[in-house]
């Protein structure tokens, strides 16, 4: 290798090392650590005592656990549909506007917003009571349902806070990847005779696949996931209603002190994306085009 090339592949270990010791550090570590303690009995203050799978059997013997999962998995159905073909349809309206950045900035700015402040301004907002939502319905003569105190209604509410929410970064994915699809495509496609909707099916679609296997991927994840709005708006309830496998997760380790089970149910969820995961990259094969 040439002096210049093992210049390049020096300044490159150095800017990869950063990232490469947070990771180890904020990620590995940690994850090694959950697994570990997921085979103790411990209390975070008294010595730890080994307990096998003990740990993982009374988690999945656990209703508060079973409920927890069941929550999650409903949470996700009301969630990912919105989350995706939202973002992307108004991405695909904003793609040939002027004034796209303005739109950009506008629809990213909740993004940038702390969970704990969207919380509380949407605890207001569908307070059944007096918030703002169900006085504007109440003034064209509907009557609002009880957002966030009735047990069938929480998990759509809370989905949809985290759609308003999160719909600014998936926009500006899906904004990306539309740029990206080659003008002569459409121009092909109208000449052929098709109209805006075909288009969008057979031109858009399939050449933004990608980028929706990427969006699909992290809004699952980030499904799994869901705990600041569950913690700010309900602290899991009515009756356990909005108590989710996260808020479970943090429940068990930090108000029963049971940091053994709480590991547990942290590395039954990691077990779950991973395979949420990886087999949505194995069907994604079949539908996904990364030629261009």
């Amino acid at each position: 290798m040439s002096v210049y090339g093992k210049r390049r592949q020096m300044w490159g270990i150095i800017f990869v090392l950063p990232q490469f010791i947070g990771l180890i550090l904020f990620s590995f570590i940690p994850i090694v650590s959950a697994f570990t303690i997921s085979f103790f009995q411990w209390d975070a203050m008294s010595p730890m005592i080994f307990n096998g799978i003990g740990n993982y059997v009374s988690q999945f013997t656990n209703p508060h656990f079973q409920r927890a999962l069941r929550n999650t998995i409903m949470y996700l159905i009301y969630f990912l549909p919105a989350a995706i073909i939202m973002p992307l349809l108004i991405a695909a309206a904003l793609r040939n506007i002027r004034g796209k950045l303005f739109y950009r900035i506008l629809y990213f700015m909740p993004v940038v917003a702390s969970s704990v402040s969207v919380g509380v301004i949407w605890t207001w907002l569908l307070n059944s009571d007096f918030g703002l939502i169900n006085q504007m319905l109440a003034g064209i003569g509907i009557q609002g349902p009880r957002w966030l105190t009735d047990t069938s209604w929480v998990l759509p509410s809370i989905a949809m806070v985290s759609v308003w929410w999160g719909l600014g970064y998936n926009l500006v994915i899906f904004l990306a990847g539309l740029q990206n699809v080659p003008a002569t495509y459409y121009e092909a496609a109208r000449i052929d005779g098709a109209n805006n909707v075909k288009m969008f099916w057979h031109v858009t679609l399939p050449m933004i696949s990608p980028t929706i296997l990427f969006v699909t991927i992290m809004t699952i994840i980030a499904s799994f996931q869901v705990f600041d709005q569950a913690m700010v708006m309900t602290g899991g309830g009515p009756a356990m209603a909005s108590y989710t496998f996260v808020y479970h997760i943090y429940t068990t380790a930090f108000l029963r002190f049971q940091m053994g089970g709480a590991s547990a149910s942290a590395m039954v969820l990691l077990v779950i994306i991973l395979a949420t995961t990886l087999f949505q990259m194995l069907i994604s094969r079949k539908w996904v085009n990364y030629d261009q």
